[in-house]
């Protein structure tokens, strides 16, 4: 244990926003939407752009709502999960602060772990899904916010 004081910023912890996805990634992934086939196309975009976390996220979602088999979403939000924790990384996140929804480049990351919650819970990864649950308010103590993706399951 260390005797070092732990530095309190006066205004609350450090808050960190995601460079914004590529126009050409935001427009593919508004055409997967509207395709006949979301999820192949949605993964089309995954393979075009694989560190797109708009895409990994966006995959999850069209997996859920194929009623596909749920290993496959939980994949691909595990994927846009860990995507998101290199590009937090890569932006000064040190493993604490707010990463916060009303950044819209930061959703991908949130919606991708908001989805690995979703899924994990429906297979029985109780423990993932806690801890998911738990990271979530701590990225954002506002969560979840009322227009967040909520998944096929959620009462409206």
């Amino acid at each position: 244990m260390s005797d070092a004081p732990v530095p309190l910023l006066s205004h609350g912890p450090p808050e960190t926003v995601l460079e914004p996805e590529p126009s050409e990634v935001r427009a593919a992934l508004a055409a997967a939407a509207e395709s006949d086939d979301p999820v192949g196309a949605v993964g089309a975009a995954c393979v075009r752009w694989p560190l797109s976390l708009e895409a990994w996220a966006a995959l999850g979602e069209a997996l859920e709502a194929s009623g596909a088999v749920p290993a496959l979403a939980y994949s691909a939000f595990r994927t846009g999960y860990h995507r998101g924790l290199d590009r937090l990384r890569a932006s000064g996140w040190r493993g604490s602060g707010y990463v916060r929804w009303v950044h819209e480049s930061n959703r991908g990351f949130l919606r991708a772990l908001s989805g690995l919650q979703r899924v994990a819970a429906r297979i029985g990864e109780t423990g993932e899904a806690e801890r998911c649950a738990v990271f979530l308010m701590q990225l954002d103590p506002g969560w979840p916010p009322p227009d967040a993706v909520a998944g096929p399951d959620a009462e409206v």
